[in-house]
This record gives structure tokens, sequence and C-alpha cells, in this order.
């Protein structure tokens, strides 16, 4: 049940990272998978859905399994111990960039009532920024935790961050489990 307006999107973070500048793209996330992880668990408490948009890497499968088993290696260990998803999570793959191209995300949005997304994964400039571009021309209001994304390039992710916040009203912030009270995701 969804006692929000809210919900958590995680988007591409069960990869191979198989592509090239792969093992930078990995090491970044590693880096946010921790944030996100708690991000979640404070979704959960919240009874905020959670959302996974991945790639179908081919397969042309929601079937979770079949893709963590595709997409394990090295690069994704720490990545999986944190954020594979749980029962009550909901997990869509899609065919290109963008969450809401080909996919049921949005039909899903409005059958959990969810008007304000929370925008997370990676990369930060392609997928996400993406998404956040088809969120917002469907006038889904946005809330962007900067440490909650990653892109293989730092100025890449400002960027995106940037045209989140300037062109997409997007509510940017750093995301922090003490003070998440006072958060966007909160309000």
């Amino acid at each position: 049940m969804n006692n929000s307006s809210k919900a958590l999107l995680i988007i591409d973070m069960i990869n191979d990272f198989q592509f090239e500048h792969g093992s930078i793209l990995a090491e970044k996330a590693s880096l946010i998978a921790k944030n996100i992880s708690t991000l979640k668990n404070y979704c959960h408490e919240s009874k905020i859905p959670v959302i996974y948009i991945n790639d179908h890497y081919s397969l042309w499968k929601a079937d979770l399994d079949k893709i963590i088993e595709y997409c394990s290696n090295e690069y994704n260990d720490t990545i999986f111990t944190l954020l594979t998803p749980k029962e009550q999570d909901y997990f869509l793959i899609k065919p290109k960039h963008s969450a809401f191209y080909g996919t049921a995300l949005n039909t899903l949005l409005h059958q959990l009532k969810v008007d304000e997304l929370i925008l997370t994964g990676i990369a930060g400039n392609i997928c996400v920024l993406f998404t956040a571009n088809d969120a917002y021309m469907r006038e889904y209001s946005l809330i962007v935790p900067e440490n909650c994304i990653a892109s293989v390039d730092e100025q890449d992710n400002k960027y995106a961050m940037t045209m989140m916040r300037n062109v997409m009203d997007a509510k940017i912030f750093k995301y922090d489990k003490n003070s998440i009270m006072s958060s966007p995701i909160n309000t």
C-alpha cells in the first residue's frame, strides 16, 4: 500500500558494467550504493514504493534472477549486496535510456497515485537525465539526491544536475539519513 505521493526510482544499478568506461562507472556506482540503500530502507519504512528500472541485456525478460545472474561479476558484488531488490519492490526492464520509454512505468505510477519521483542511479548524464526529462514532460515533480547519482565523468554529472534543477525544476539536495526529516523527501 502506498501512503505517499512519492516513489523512489533506482535506475540501472543492476548492471554488468561491460562497456567502455564501465569499470570507472562501477567504482562510482559502488560509492553511491550505500546512500541509495539507506534511502531505500527509509522509503520502505515510510511506505514509499521502490521501483527498479533496468536495462534488459538482450534477455528481454523482466526476470530479476536472470538479470542478476547475467550481470554478476567482480564489479558489482558490493552493489548487489546493498541493492538487490526485495519482494515488495517493483522491477521493470527498459529498452533504451529513459525509464519511461517503452515501459509500464507511467501506468504503474498512476496506479500507485504517485506524482513525485525520487531519482537515483546511473548514469546521471544519460539514463537518469533522460528519465528526469520524460518525468517532467509528464508533469511529475522531481527530487534528486545528488549523492545517489553517478556518471563516468564528474563534469557531466554536475551538468546533468544543473539541467534537472534549472530546466526540470528538480529539488536537488545531498541525501543524509540524519537530515532526512528536513529534506524534500519528507515534505
